[in-house]
């Protein structure tokens, strides 16, 4: 995509009975945040998305955070040529900015 290119983004809504909201959000906090973690995750163990893909869906700032999400869900992620891609444009940018 091009930069500067607006993004459109699905709203998804989940129904939680009251009784349980309570003791959801104890353990998990946010629930909208730990649900598209673990729908990340889980896309992500079933090749539905990439490494990147993760790291844009749950907009974080890199994808050692996406990585970190995908471990506390148990999911060890592997190194796609995407991955591989996006590392070496990130070490580019790093490098001009350095020059």
């Amino acid at each position: 995509m091009t930069q500067g290119m607006a993004h459109s983004r699905m709203i998804v809504t989940l129904e939680i009975p009251d009784e349980l909201t309570s003791d959801l959000k104890l353990k998990f906090g946010n629930l909208g945040s730990a649900a598209l973690e673990a729908l990340a995750a889980e896309a992500y163990e079933k090749d539905a998305l990439s490494l990147e893909q993760v790291r844009r869906l749950l907009d974080l700032p890199s994808r050692w955070e996406a990585q970190a999400v995908l471990e506390r869900h148990g999911v060890w992620p592997g190194q796609t040529v995407e991955d591989l891609v996006a590392d070496l444009n990130a070490l580019e940018s790093l490098r001009s900015r350095a020059s």
